[in-house]
């Protein structure tokens, strides 16, 4: 059964994640375990009892989605067989992308994305920031409000949909000033900082060493990057990507459209929501995403994929 494998990111985490996944599964527990002790605290416990602000830091929600989308693609494996043709994840989720087809361990990836976020957190704190969604315009036209704003454009999500990010004051404009500039909407997001924008420069530079420190290797499966928006071409490579998405814009669409204009029509989502399958419903009509976030939809993903 060839599948891209696609994971999102920050902001689909919700307490109560993966408590059922444990439940029913031995290779679950066990994959939680492992992630507790690589950690030197209970993840888990965050994941299934919160409270939801604390799940919500950047330093727990990056590792909690990183451990589950991987038990979720763990225990996937366990019931089908699947061949991955590519994988790529949104933001954080491209760290579960390379663990998923063996770029790095769990172990070694779980440090890595919980140093990644705590990062994150202390950029966001030396450097306040603001997200904004802008809906139903184009990618040129948000690109010329950031600028005139002294902004930077966070994310490009899907065909009329862009996220704006940097300081507060910057986005705020954007904001007012988004209808006058053909936007139907926009939204200000609750987030702690400004992700992806010239304020994570403290971060990125500070994940420059964890992530040569962490060991890694080439998978035969493609894995695209959010800020290329191409399949990575070397360890080397996989390091410095992952280093300039910190403060570069993710380029999920254009991700996408790599892949379905591959001629790709099959997608399987892993983790909480189904916020890639939304995107993928504004990329390509053709495509077919299979969403699995617990143990219900991880049943009916079993029937559906059995029954292709």
């Amino acid at each position: 059964m060839k599948a891209v494998l696609i994971f999102p990111g920050q902001g689909a985490q919700k307490v109560g994640m993966g408590k059922d996944l444990m439940e029913a599964s031995a290779t679950a527990r066990e994959m939680m375990q492992t992630a507790d002790e690589a950690l030197g605290f209970s993840l888990t416990n965050i994941m299934f009892n919160g409270p939801d602000e604390q799940l919500t830091r950047t330093c727990y929600c990056q590792p909690a989605l990183f451990l589950h989308g991987l038990v979720i693609h763990r225990l996937l494996r366990e019931r089908v067989q699947i061949e991955p043709v590519a994988a790529a994840g949104l933001s954080l989720g491209e760290f579960t992308a390379h663990a998923a087809v063996g770029t790095m361990t769990l172990e070694d990836g779980l440090k890595l994305v919980q140093k990644r976020g705590a990062l994150m957190e202390e950029a966001c704190a030396a450097a306040p920031g603001a997200m904004a969604a802008l809906i139903g315009g184009s990618d040129e036209a948000a690109q010329e409000l950031a600028a005139a704003c002294g902004v930077d454009v966070a994310n490009y999500n899907c065909p009329g949909q862009v996220v704006v990010s940097g300081v507060v004051e910057g986005v705020d404009q954007v904001v007012a000033r988004a209808k006058e500039a053909g936007f139907k909407l926009a939204k200000k997001l609750n987030v702690a900082g400004a992700y992806h924008s010239r304020l994570m420069q403290s971060a990125k530079d500070k994940l420059i060493p964890e992530l040569a420190a962490t060991p890694m290797q080439m998978s035969s499966v493609p894995v695209y990057s959010n800020f290329a928006a191409r399949a990575v071409q070397s360890v080397q490579d996989i390091r410095e990507v992952l280093a300039s998405q910190v403060c570069s814009s993710v380029r999920w669409a254009a991700c996408m459209k790599e892949l379905t204009d591959r001629g790709e029509r099959l997608f399987i989502e892993m983790g909480p929501g189904k916020t890639l399958a939304g995107m993928m419903a504004r990329i390509c009509k053709e495509a077919r995403v299979i969403s699995i976030e617990d143990a219900a939809s991880l049943e009916q993903a079993v029937a559906e994929l059995s029954a292709v």
